[in-house]
């Protein structure tokens, strides 16, 4: 376990992060690492977008000795930095399925239509590929707004702020829509199901995704 002061909370550690969600430092988001840092489960090493800035700016933070650490720890992948996704629209079959796991709502479709990806809120953080089932994203050299590369804390600063507020909004929005789909699915459970214990059930699901996504009762 390695040591932390009290006085780094997990916002003050986050704070720090690029926020592009890339989960390649092995955990969910950028507030999972921050925690993992808080609770001295992970180390400062694990960031690939954030680069050599991050890393110091962590080291101060969290009063770690930076040349302990080299730039990317070994069992993280590296980061193309400046590129977004391009669909090729001739191949994609409209599955959605890069839809919910893109952290900034940058690809727009429907399910059994074209997809496009709007590239000034792509990060390319490639989870949308990871995710197509026919191959079809790419990633394209492109300096956009939230794909810029910045050698400095402060010149991120805005990048950062907005594309947290993009997954915020997006995590919102992905829990609303499966607790639309839970409650469509528990009012068409059978009928020995008491309207009760159909509402008991609801309940309970709703409280747990809410508590999930962070979303306020």
């Amino acid at each position: 376990m390695l040591t932390v002061p009290i006085s780094a909370s997990v916002d003050a550690i986050d704070a720090l992060l690029p926020q592009t969600q890339c989960q390649r430092c092995g955990y969910a988001d950028c507030r999972d690492y921050a925690s993992a840092l808080h609770a001295g489960d992970a180390e400062i090493n694990r960031c690939p977008p954030g680069g050599d800035a991050t890393r110091v700016a962590l080291s101060a933070l969290l009063q770690r000795d930076l040349a302990s650490f080299p730039a990317l720890a070994d069992d993280v992948d590296a980061y193309a930095a400046e590129h977004v996704a391009v669909i090729d629209e001739a191949t994609c079959i409209g599955c959605a399925k890069c839809l919910p796991v893109c952290p900034t709502d940058a690809i727009v479709g429907a399910t059994k239509r074209m997809h496009t990806v709007i590239a000034e809120d792509c990060t390319g953080c490639e989870l949308c590929i990871i995710a197509c089932p026919v191959d079809c994203i790419s990633l394209s050299s492109a300096r956009t707004f939230a794909s810029a590369a910045h050698p400095l804390m402060e010149a991120r600063a805005t990048q950062s702020e907005r594309l947290r507020k993009a997954y915020e909004a997006h995590k919102s929005r992905f829990a609303v829509r499966a607790e639309e789909g839970l409650a469509a699915m528990i009012e068409s459970a059978p009928v020995a199901t008491s309207k009760a214990d159909k509402k008991t059930l609801l309940a309970e699901i709703l409280a747990k995704a809410k508590a999930r996504s962070g979303t306020p009762s």
